[in-house]
């Protein structure tokens, strides 16, 4: 997701067009082509502007290697073994409420502010403070993972990433801090509430007579917040770029910020992914002219979302420049104990990851996949060099610190390249700025940038399907991808309203170098011939979406969408969850299964084992709509959910989903 906190906001925009253009500014200046120019050397540039990649142009372009691999993973897949979605279709539209499919509860399992740890007090929205928010619900609630206890889909740890905060929202009377305002009405305490509100959450959650609760004052419950400490692992742990004043070893810091997306592991852990993280540094000085400019400038930073660098020296750049390199990573987090120390796996590679989608090899190495959520951005997956011990889950411990991070070249013929970033390989010397692997993942955008890596439509989550091996890439939007831009696996100029791209490892193996790939759904109206979107035929009015953001994978193979961006003003609709078909004659067919309120997006879908939960986080409810002049604001939001009491801002809550009478979800 994206934050619209710059002082590059543009007042004649939408409030959401002017967060996405000010927070996604698309850094990547590299000479890179994108898969236009690949295509038209086989193509001309006039047949590009006429729009003739289209599906059946794109999949006479296709080689025989790339069908091929396509066959191969068919073949490993017993044809329409995937149920359909069972379900009635809600409608489309925007209100001040959630919506859910007949026969369904969403319940409001846990708000921001209410208790995680003993000893939180009640929320009280006119007397915060950061000792009570540490020990409280944090704000804006992302990524859900569900960790069974004994093995029971009724009782286990939910992980809760808590992505960032809205100060206009969460406190009174001093509206949005950025832009024009200079943060004129923060304080340090405020400051130190919203670090407080930062991380995530582990509660402990039990299902009793068909419904969830959390177990108040369990042993498990725990708050990581901006000032957690976390260790620093793998190849950039002690590295000279990671050392600071507060930390001269290089292998301590403090907190996580902005994690977005994220996974669990067949091991029981929690990857929690950094995002946005160059919004939180400031300076008063240009950062361009400091030790590192050319990668902070890669990316973004720094952003002064906030002015937390107004009063804690380590994220002001001028002060404390290597601070920013510290931020960016996969946290992996044991909820099983709460007084274990997070871990920041450098091996997989800084940049703003949106997710951990991962897979068990055949040969039993851990395959992570992983997209950098920016405007020309790039694909990336890692390889650990060991093997997942299924029999001992101490000896999975530190998997991820050995192994291979790759970045994905699309080709223009259907296949697929896996590039890795290693050190000494592929350009990435000494000569050029890279003399150690702890320099190549600490620049990997940079190091990304010489290898050749394709450039995308802001890649979010990736996830992948256990039951075929097929992998989906969440693709949300590119409105600056100029027409001479299109290409093959980005086809649409001023892309709106993004895509969904399908990867079928080469054999069915996840650590294989090649891959086949191919367009599964363009979203948006596919009413309106200008936008070009590729539904089923089968979808209904209700049934399309645009900006698809994250991806759950139910247990019967079945593949759920969550969008980010969807307003009455940019597709008439909210965001929500989409259920898309994926395989047999069905295929690109979608149905609106749940609804978010207004201004709010969808976020961390996750199934429980047996397929009888849905949980879902329901983000920045509250906000106002693309077609406002205004933002929302703590006295004038544009919904109060999910409590409706006058004087009570929006809550960012989590929800769980079940059937009335119990029973598999869409089943």
């Amino acid at each position: 997701m994206i934050r619209n906190d710059s002082p590059l906001r543009d007042a004649g925009q939408p409030i959401s067009v002017q967060f996405e253009e000010a927070e996604d500014l698309g850094s990547n200046a590299s000479a890179n082509p994108t898969l236009g120019d690949v295509i038209a050397e086989r193509m001309g540039r006039r047949d590009l502007l006429k729009g003739l990649l289209g599906c059946a142009v794109i999949g006479a372009t296709v080689s025989p290697i790339a069908l091929t691999v396509a066959e191969q993973a068919r073949a490993q897949t017993p044809p329409n073994t995937t149920p359909s979605f069972n379900f009635k279709e809600i409608a489309a539209g925007s209100d001040e409420r959630h919506h859910i499919a007949e026969g369904y509860d969403a319940d409001i399992l846990i708000r921001w502010g209410d208790p995680v740890l003993p000893g939180a007090p009640a929320f009280d929205p006119l007397k915060q403070s950061a000792a009570a928010q540490a020990k409280q619900f944090g704000y804006n609630n992302d990524f859900l993972g569900f960790a069974p206890i004994d093995g029971r889909a009724d009782h286990g740890l939910l992980v809760v990433n808590h992505e960032y905060t809205n100060e206009e929202l969460m406190f009174p009377a001093i509206g949005r801090q950025d832009g024009k305002a200079r943060f004129a009405g923060m304080t340090k305490e405020l400051a130190e509430i919203e670090m407080a509100a930062h991380g995530g959450s582990v509660l402990e959650v039990r299902r009793e007579n068909g419904k969830w609760g959390v177990v108040a004052n369990s042993r498990y419950a725990r708050r990581i917040t901006a000032e957690t400490p976390i260790t620093i692992t793998g190849p950039a742990a002690s590295h000279p770029l990671m050392r600071t004043q507060a930390d001269p070893t290089g292998t301590r810091v403090l907190g996580m910020l902005n994690n977005c997306a994220g996974a669990m592991t067949p091991w029981g852990t929690w990857l929690t992914c950094e995002e946005n993280f160059n919004g939180y540094f400031w300076s008063r000085k240009a950062g361009e002219e400091g030790p590192h400019g050319k990668a902070l400038k890669r990316y973004g930073a720094p952003g002064e979302w906030y002015n937390w660098g107004q009063y804690f020296d380590r994220f002001d750049y001028a002060k404390e420049p290597n601070e920013v390199n510290r931020f960016g990573w996969v946290v992996e987090i044991d909820p099983f104990d709460p007084n274990s120390v997070p871990k920041k796996r450098t091996a997989l590679g800084r940049f703003k990851h949106e997710g951990a989608g991962n897979i068990v090899n055949r040969d039993g190495r851990f395959v992570v996949y992983s997209g950098d959520d920016e405007r020309f951005d790039y694909v990336y997956k890692f390889v650990t060099e060991g093997r997942v011990d299924t029999a001992n889950r101490a000896a999975n411990a530190d998997l991820l610190d050995r192994g291979t991070l790759y970045v994905a070249k699309y080709n223009a013929d259907g296949t697929g390249e896996w590039l890795p970033l290693v050190q000494g390989q592929g350009g990435l010397t000494a000569e050029n700025g890279f003399p150690d692997q702890g320099t190549v993942v600490i620049h990997a955008r940079l190091a990304a940038d010489i290898l050749g890596a394709t450039k995308m439509d802001r890649p979010e989550d990736v996830e992948v399907n256990p039951k075929t091996g097929k992998v989906y890439l969440m693709l949300t939007n590119n409105s600056r991808r100029k027409p001479e831009q299109v290409d093959a696996a980005n086809p649409r100029p001023d892309n709106k309203f993004g895509h969904i791209i399908e990867m079928i490892p080469e054999g069915g193996d996840h650590a294989a170098t090649k891959f086949a790939w191919n367009i599964l759904v363009k979203c948006g109206d596919p009413s309106v011939a200008s936008v070009g979107a590729t539904f089923h035929a089968n979808t209904t009015k209700d049934g399309w979406f645009g900006m698809p953001d994250q991806v759950a994978v139910d247990n019967l193979g079945r593949v759920w969408i969550g969008t980010d961006g969807n307003s009455l003003a940019a597709t008439g609709r909210a965001d929500g969850v989409w259920a898309l078909e994926t395989e047999g004659a069905a295929r690109g067919t979608s149905k609106l299964f749940f609804r978010c309120p207004n201004g709010a997006e969808l976020c961390g879908p996750y199934f429980t084992p047996d397929d009888e939960t849905f949980f879902v986080a329901v983000q920045h409810p509250g906000e106002a709509d693309d077609g406002a002049k205004e933002p929302a604001t703590f006295e004038n939001p544009s919904t109060r959910w999910p409590d409706f009491k006058d004087g009570v801002p929006p809550r960012p809550s989590v929800v769980a989903i079940t059937r009335r009478g119990g029973g598999k979800i869409a089943v």
